[in-house]
C-alpha cells in the first residue's frame, strides 16, 4: 500500500524569481518540423513552487509535478542541477 508513484519531472532554466516562494522555469525542447525535417526550439513556461531549495534567476532547476497549489502553480522545485555563473 505505501507504493511511491513515479512522478512527472522537467529540466528547465529559472527566467524569474521575483515572486514570493514561487519561480518561473522555462522549459526547452526539441522538436522535428513535420515538412522541413530540421529540429526547432519549443520554449514553454511553468510556474513552480519553492519548498526548501532556494533557487536564482539563471539556474538549471529539475521540477516535479505535485498537486495544484493555485491557479497556475502545478510543479515544484525538487533540485539545482547546476547554478548560475556570477559574473563580476
Amino acid at each position: 500500500m505505501t507504493e511511491k508513484r513515479k512522478r512527472q519531472s522537467l529540466t528547465g532554466k529559472v527566467v524569474s524569481a521575483k515572486m514570493d516562494k514561487t519561480v518561473v522555469v522555462r522549459v526547452t525542447r526539441k522538436v522535428k518540423h513535420p515538412l522541413y525535417k530540421k529540429y526547432i526550439k519549443i520554449f514553454k513556461k511553468y510556474f513552480a513552487h519553492i519548498g526548501t531549495i532556494e533557487p536564482k534567476m539563471g539556474d538549471i532547476v529539475r521540477i516535479s509535478s505535485i498537486r495544484p497549489i493555485s491557479k497556475k502553480k502545478r510543479w515544484q522545485v525538487s533540485e539545482i542541477i547546476r547554478e548560475a555563473k556570477i559574473i563580476g
